[in-house]
């Protein structure tokens, strides 16, 4: 096995894959009178094909024991998808470049609590990795027709020996 070591989760080092989703004072903007600070379009969705749209669910992600073993990645083509926490917890984010259609080795970023991600249409990523407890997540993604789900298998898999940087 291959061991994999968590990085913090920044803007600069996650581009590559999609966006970090976190307050941004840079894009602040005041609202309702002065009330409300909006952070303002932290990052798109993406519905691509004909008959696409975007969607809102909550996934409840149950946490993972460690050392954990990366076998599968996964992408959907046609739409982006992004995960806010909602219960305030860390979580893992696993993705990889594109290897002549099969993922190459996993990058693993630690996301603190309050930042969550949006990956980007077509990008290789794990399925959810909360860490803890069982955790919930507001997910941004596309609906509609058409096979938005690869899955690739790793011959050899990858290892996470913990969870924090």
């Amino acid at each position: 096995m291959i061991r994999l070591q968590p990085e913090p989760l920044t803007p600069e080092a996650f581009a590559p894959f999609g966006d970090v989703i976190a307050p941004d004072p840079a894009t602040a903007r005041l609202i309702n009178g002065g009330t409300t600070t909006r952070f303002h379009e932290l990052a798109r969705a993406e519905a691509l094909g004909e008959g696409a749209s975007v969607i809102i669910n909550i996934f409840r992600g149950e946490a993972r024991r460690f050392p954990y073993k990366v076998d599968m990645m996964e992408r959907h083509p046609f739409g982006s998808q992004s995960f806010s926490p909602l219960s305030g917890r860390p979580f893992l984010v696993i993705v990889a470049e594109d290897d002549a259609g099969v993922p190459a080795t996993p990058r693993v970023f630690f996301a603190e609590s309050g930042q969550g991600v949006n990956y980007r249409a077509n990008v290789w990523h794990h399925p959810l990795m909360t860490l803890g407890e069982a955790s919930d997540f507001l997910v941004v993604d596309r609906a509609g027709p058409g096979n938005n789900l690869d899955e690739y298998f790793y011959p050899t898999p990858f290892v996470i020996e913990e969870a924090y940087p």
